[in-house]
């Protein structure tokens, strides 16, 4: 996967902003500060296309960043902060299901968690959300360079098999940002879905 002119496009907020093409969709769905926007820099190898933040909840729309205008990464806003209103929290939950109620071109769903946790409940009913309406996704585990101990890195990969039972291992693909870890993989996925 080389993409040489990646942009980012546009931030919306509801349908009528949507872009109009229909390119293919990987969508990048996690909980808020779990490392979306790495994610997408490590992908495309740069620095900072996506914007980092280190305060949680900063993502407040669906950005589209349009590879060579070949796909789209669609960010959707990060769930589960705290600190948020409840009417902002309402907000983005009629955001994103606005969005999968939009017969977009969504090709693979990325599923971010935090390796050096456990699933959240907010993360496990996302999955759950998509196994039911039948969106194809992968669940990669963010931070993986973070467990610097084997036996600790081992022990979260053994928990999460059994926290995410019901999805396949191969699934479940350990990433560093920082390291490049399961990066490769990573790529093969999405050009598959592509």
């Amino acid at each position: 996967m080389l993409i040489k002119n990646p942009k980012f496009e546009i931030s919306v907020m509801n349908k009528s902003q949507y872009p109009k093409n229909n390119l293919p969709e990987i969508v990048l769905a996690g909980k808020s500060n779990v490392g979306k926007s790495s994610f997408v820099n490590a992908m495309i190898n740069r620095k900072s296309l996506a914007r980092t933040s280190s305060a949680p909840g900063k993502t407040r729309q669906l950005n589209f960043y349009n590879m060579d205008n070949i796909f789209y990464f669609v960010d959707l806003p990060g769930y589960g902060y705290a600190k948020v209103a409840k009417t902002e929290k309402q907000r983005w939950a009629e955001m994103m299901e606005g969005y999968f109620n939009s017969d977009r071109n969504i090709k693979l769903v990325v599923q971010l968690v935090d390796m050096c946790h456990p699933p959240t409940k907010d993360d496990i009913m996302m999955m759950e959300f998509l196994q039911a309406n039948g969106y194809e996704f992968i669940v990669v585990m963010t931070k993986a360079d973070k467990l610097k101990k084997k036996k600790e890195y081992n022990e979260r990969i053994e928990n999460s098999k059994k926290e995410m039972s019901f999805v396949p291992e191969n699934r479940i693909i350990p990433f560093s940002s920082e390291t490049g870890a399961g990066l490769d993989t990573l790529k093969k996925f999405i050009e598959e879905y592509l």
